[in-house]
């Protein structure tokens, strides 16, 4: 191809030069707001007494923990992570009062499905932590044990008589 078919082919910029001064224009109308809002939320006391003002930021001692903030985050909102090995034999151990709280069977059978969907995955990763002891449960076996403890509960529990509805004053003889 030569240079003679290019010649009537014209490239336009994107943008020309007065677009981009309204950009920065309106970049720095933006910029403005934006130190206003604060500047007025500083006047109101929006940053007074905010947890930690005046301390040193936690973690960053003499060797750098690229992790402090997570660390810090665990501790603060007391959350436990434990290996999935030890996890599933907590969450074994508490299925039955989880699939308590289910309001239908349907729910009481996803409930061990996803459970056994978990124990399957944990099986085929490679093991962190203790060695995976549990096993899947039957999940016909575990609805069933659900049902006849759920039946067992409504009859040691008779239900409550409803109190009868009160009369209007207007009605009464």
């Amino acid at each position: 191809m030569g240079e003679e078919e290019f010649e009537d082919i014209r490239i336009e910029p994107l943008s020309d030069a007065a677009s981009k001064a309204e950009a920065e224009q309106r970049q720095r109308l933006i910029h403005t707001w934006v130190d206003q809002q604060i500047q007025q939320a500083i006047a109101r006391g929006d940053f007074d007494d905010l947890p930690g003002a005046g301390k040193p930021i936690e973690g960053l001692g003499e060797e750098h923990d690229p992790d402090w903030w997570l660390k810090n985050l665990v501790e603060r909102e007391r959350l436990v992570v434990l290996p999935p090995s030890i996890q599933l034999r907590k969450d074994d151990a508490e299925l039955d009062e989880l699939l308590d709280r289910q309001a239908t069977e349907q729910a009481a059978r996803e409930a061990v499905e996803d459970f056994n969907a978990r124990v399957i995955r944990a099986r085929y990763q490679i093991p962190t932590g203790p060695p995976l002891v549990t096993q899947p449960r039957d999940v016909e076996e575990t609805v069933a044990a659900w049902r006849e403890r759920r039946t067992a509960r409504a009859v040691a529990t008779p239900p409550t008589p409803q109190p009868a509805p009160r009369r209007r004053w207007f009605r009464r003889r």
